[in-house]
């Protein structure tokens, strides 16, 4: 039988804001943010992701089945392979961002930055400043750290996936 496609556009340019209560459940759990850096920008089977993440395949669909109730991840291909159906998943946004600042999802996200960062191949760039600012430099540092990642160009298939990380923040003492 013929390979059923149920979405092959490319829609990854789009921005997801992870706003909802079920979507800071799907993303406070550390395997489903490694399961979405492995996807990157690219589409896979939960075998591929398996193996990506080193996991179980039945592990790895359960979490994939609760990010795709999130809206976080969807199926954009279901094909028959020996008498079953595998699914192809991909993000459905290139750019996640967290609204508001819960602590159990940017936790995850950032232990799951961690780990990336703890095997990445070549040394990671890693900055922590902390600088006093006004509303108004803050809102412009901002837009500007915005504007570097929204306007970097990605290269072609089969180069390496490299994590950007922007974060800009009011340190919780305030004024110290």
């Amino acid at each position: 039988m013929a390979d059923q496609k149920q979405d092959q556009g490319q829609d990854q340019d789009q921005e997801l804001t992870i706003e909802s209560p079920r979507q800071y459940k799907a993303l406070s759990q550390p395997l489903r943010q490694r399961l979405l850096l492995a996807l990157g920008g690219r589409s896979a089977t939960v075998g591929e992701l398996a193996a990506a993440v080193d996991g179980r395949k039945s592990t790895v669909a359960h979490h994939l089945k609760v990010l795709q109730e999130a809206g976080v991840v969807r199926v954009v291909e279901t094909r028959k392979v020996r008498g079953g159906s595998e699914h192809v998943y991909r993000r459905t946004a290139r750019r996640i961002t967290v609204a508001g600042g819960d602590a159990g999802p940017v936790t995850a996200l950032l232990g799951a930055v961690a780990e990336e960062c703890a095997n990445a191949p070549q040394e990671p760039l890693m900055v922590l400043r902390h600088l006093r600012l006004t509303a108004g430099q803050a809102a412009r540092l901002g837009a500007a750290l915005q504007d570097l990642v929204n306007e970097a160009a990605e290269a072609p298939e089969g180069e390496p996936v490299h994590g950007v990380l922007v974060a800009l923040y009011e340190h919780a003492a305030g004024r110290v």
